[in-house]
């Protein structure tokens, strides 16, 4: 499970003057849906100012991130869910999401949470997906790092 060596409690954000906009996918929606609503319960227990935006797929998680941030988004909580197929295409996924997200971050120099999972199938996401019976909230992960980051690029 990915979740080895994660912290064992996060620290208590005070989010409020940030806005993000949590971008989500729309692909394996009960899994997106769990992630969706563990950034929002992050962001709201901060304080933070946020809305939602769907988009067709994970493949699109940049481009509408990027509009987002440079409309004015504090920051960004990217989300989405990509399950391995018997084809590369999750390859091609996975990485275009990944590389656009990392980019889109560094030309805006806003924070961008990664909540993309990539997974070999459904149970993976499930156990993620901080939905009842979840081990891990992804969801909630994206959101305090992109709180936290944003709060520490207004400290610098």
């Amino acid at each position: 499970m990915s979740g080895a060596g994660a912290p064992e409690t996060q620290e208590r954000i005070d989010g409020s003057g940030l806005t993000v906009v949590i971008v989500a996918g729309t692909w394996h929606e009960q899994i997106t849906d769990g992630l969706i609503a563990g950034a929002e319960r992050t962001l709201a227990e901060a304080g933070a100012s946020y809305s939602v935006v769907r988009v067709p797929g994970s493949f699109e998680l940049p481009v509408v991130s990027k509009g987002a941030l440079e409309a004015g988004a504090d920051a960004v909580v990217a989300l989405g869910v990509i399950i391995r197929g018997g084809t590369p295409h999750f390859e091609y996924v996975s990485s275009a999401a990944t590389d656009g997200l990392t980019r889109v971050a560094l030309d805006t120099g806003k924070p961008v949470g990664f909540g993309v999972l990539t997974l070999d199938d459904e149970a993976q996401g499930l156990d993620r997906a901080g939905l009842p019976g979840s081990r891990e909230d992804k969801g909630a992960e994206a959101a305090h790092a992109a709180l936290s980051t944003g709060l520490l690029l207004r400290s610098l």
